[in-house]
């Protein structure tokens, strides 16, 4: 008799979830305007946004139209915000004309062997120190005023790419803080080539300003992939370095992230948010392809995860679900997710009333039958999700290439981090495959060559998404097991 009481109670919440699936979706469709939605698109990736590289002007007119598109359907400001802005403090950093260290009879030089990433031009003859990784613990019974601190990059476990970026400004201010001059991080990382690394960073840089008015470190990295050179020092063969920084500019800008709310209708939910993000930057303006082409338009990657926003805020305007909309699109996700990691560190609103993170970030499609999530099984929400995308023609599908790590190379990280669940609903692929690297981070990433059909279906299914977890009579959480549940147990005080 239980067992077929808890069929009965399975049967009737299906059931129910379908009702309201059915009902949303017909809200969503009526209220649905394809046209101004394309029309945002085409913006947004057009040639005059010169793709929206955080370090060009037209950034700022990207943020301003997103802003314009919150006020325009009525999304609230956020009491603390600078209007529809988070502002940023960046920091620009680019490569100097010369940078040279010689560790004995070593010499490493920029673009080669060497990168310096940020500080003043810099020389002279100084002591070093190995700390490990560079962390607080890693400082005990050191020594290191006036001397030039050597780690290695990155952190335990914290060794993708934005791992590594993150990390290393952590490392510059507690260096700083410890009376150090310099801070040298030895790259011996395997799994990312030196090469890949060098071509990305021996150019201009953007890095979030934690100086807080004072001139950074030098930062510098070297190549030591076999451990050989910390080993040097770290044994006292070698005690000084020589360095030339020469050639050096470092100004200050100011990034935005564009963010709104709108309130729930539930007097107690209300006070839970289901936060809905993307990033609108992209990388700007870079090498020619073979049409001359040199604007990296993305519209891939991410102006149609920035219009699933505006529509998710044109949407929820008129027709507020019980919990409250956070809208959010991000600056810098190409820098090394800087303006999502900013938010999450300096949260505008609590993060513990954050109970959601549907988060969209795209290298491109070459499925229409599919959206694929990323995360997906590993919340409690993976069924109001599928039926969302059910509804629409459409089939969720889990993450097809693990191999890339698209999980922890996307926004969604910097508050999966924090203990929110956080999937991205991407695109759908099926592989990492020449359909999606074709595009990927290529000028030919356009509206003119994209199945607007497809995208239409899929930002409807990203509102209904948003729509039924924030309508849910439960909270999401994380899946028993999964890396963030403890995390996310001790961020909502839950036993």
């Amino acid at each position: 008799m239980k067992n077929k009481k808890t069929i009965l109670c399975l049967l009737a919440a299906f059931v129910t979830l379908s009702v309201s699936a059915q009902n949303g979706k017909k809200s969503i469709e009526a209220n649905f305007n394809d046209r101004e939605s394309i029309s945002h698109f085409r913006y947004l990736a057009s040639d005059e946004m010169k793709g929206r590289d955080p370090i060009r002007p037209e950034i700022d007119l990207a943020a301003r139209y997103i802003a314009e598109q919150f006020w325009k359907y009525g999304a609230k400001e956020i009491p603390g915000a600078n209007g529809y802005y988070q502002d940023i403090p960046f920091r620009i950093s680019g490569p100097p004309t010369v940078g040279k260290v010689s560790l004995g009879n070593n010499t490493f030089t920029q673009g080669d062997n060497l990168l310096v990433l940020d500080g003043p031009s810099f020389a002279g003859n100084f002591e070093l120190v190995v700390v490990g990784y560079g962390l607080e613990e890693d400082y005990k019974d050191k020594d290191v005023k006036g001397k030039v601190v050597v780690t290695n990059v990155g952190a335990p476990n914290r060794l993708s790419p934005a791992d590594l970026f993150s990390s290393g400004r952590e490392k510059i201010k507690l260096a700083q803080s410890k009376g150090a001059v310099a801070l040298i991080e030895m790259y011996n990382v395997p799994t990312v080539p030196w090469n890949l690394v060098a071509n990305f960073l021996n150019r201009t840089q953007l890095t979030v300003d934690n100086t807080e008015g004072k001139e950074s470190l030098p930062y510098i990295w070297l190549r030591d992939l076999n451990n050989e050179h910390i080993n040097v020092i770290g044994n006292g063969e070698i005690k000084n370095a020589n360095i030339i920084v020469e050639g050096k500019i470092n100004r200050s800008v100011t990034g935005k992230n564009v963010v709104a709310f709108i309130e729930g209708t539930d007097p107690k939910l209300k006070n839970e948010y289901v936060m809905l993000s993307a990033h609108y930057d992209h990388v700007g303006v870079g090498t020619p392809n073979a049409e001359g082409d040199s604007i990296y338009n993305g519209a891939r990657d991410n102006a149609g995860g920035t219009v699933a926003v505006i529509n998710a805020a044109r949407h929820f305007a008129k027709n507020p679900p019980k919990r409250s909309i956070l809208l959010c699109a991000w600056t810098a996700e190409e820098k090394g997710l800087l303006g999502s990691a900013y938010f999450a560190e300096n949260p505008l609103i609590p993060l513990k009333q954050i109970i959601y993170n549907l988060n969209i970030d795209n290298g491109g499609y070459n499925d229409t039958s599919l959206v694929t999530v990323i995360g997906l099984g590993r919340t409690s929400v993976d069924p109001l999700l599928e039926k969302a995308a059910a509804e629409f023609g459409l089939k969720a599908i889990a993450d097809p290439a693990p191999e890339q790590n698209l999980y922890d190379r996307s926004d969604n990280v910097s508050f999966a981090r924090k203990g929110i669940p956080a999937p991205t609903y991407s695109m759908g692929f099926t592989a990492f495959d020449e359909n999606i690297t074709r595009h990927y981070h290529q000028p030919s990433d356009q509206v003119d060559n994209f199945d607007l059909d497809y995208v239409l279906l899929y930002w409807k299914s990203y509102v209904l998404a948003a729509e039924n977890i924030a309508n849910w009579n439960e909270r999401p959480v994380w899946k028993s097991g999964d890396k963030y549940e403890a995390i996310g147990k001790e961020l909502y005080g839950i036993k």
